[in-house]
């Protein structure tokens, strides 16, 4: 039986991916700041939860993030850029998961396929910014992308079968996304999950490294 481990298992997105897994008889475990005590920004917290499975996994399935840094929300011009707020974003999207990955890559097989994915945003990308505005979440966001780039170059080396990805899953109908979601065309949470374990199953090791939307298309750096 396969197994998943989904970290950011009670949010909106990552329950949902939980339920799609499930519902195709892969065994699963979560782990979550909510449930389990689960802390991104403390490695300490990171290293003991990832620590106490067992391995292998065939997929980690990283679903957590925020919008709003330091309790600040989504900078609309330059002048609201606030330090504590670029440092929480970049603790919450780009350094949790990164540590995430750091310590699950002895829980990934290294003769077969695995999978290692965490959500980004289009936002991130730097080709694809035609708006501005959002500094310290699009800022985060491109960090986490060259982060797993970076990683999965490395991962390659002694995990030949393994594909390590970002993936945008669009505008996902969750209280993470309330409040900015505007005019923007929204998709249920189940909907997402879907959609983005379809990508996943899609890819193969030639393709990790890769940030892709939720319809498997690529997304500009």
């Amino acid at each position: 039986m396969e197994r998943a481990l989904v970290i950011g298992g009670t949010g909106g997105i990552g329950a949902a991916v939980v339920a799609e897994l499930r519902m195709r008889g892969v065994a699963v475990e979560t782990l979550s700041r909510s449930a389990d005590g689960l802390d991104l920004c403390d490695e300490a917290s990171v290293r003991a939860a990832l620590g106490a499975l067992q391995a292998p996994f065939d997929m980690v399935f990283v679903a957590t993030g925020k919008l709003d840094g330091a309790g600040q929300p989504p900078e609309k011009t330059l002048k609201s850029v606030d330090p504590a707020a670029l440092a929480d974003q970049f603790a919450v999207n780009a350094i949790g998961p990164l540590l995430v990955l750091k310590h699950a890559v002895r829980l990934m097989p290294r003769d077969r396929r695995s999978v290692f994915a965490a959500l980004s945003a289009r936002v991130g990308s730097i080709g694809d910014n035609r708006m501005g505005g959002w500094y310290a979440y699009r800022m985060a966001k491109a960090a986490l992308n060259q982060g797993l780039h970076t990683a999965a170059i490395e991962l390659a080396r002694t995990h030949r079968q393994a594909i390590c990805v970002a993936l945008h899953p669009g505008t996902v109908a969750t209280p993470f996304t309330a409040a900015y979601a505007g005019r923007h065309r929204t998709v249920a949470p189940d909907q997402a999950a879907k959609n983005l374990l379809g990508v996943i199953d899609g890819l193969t090791p030639a393709e990790t490294g890769g940030f892709f939307d939720w319809a498997g298309k690529r997304v500009a750096w």
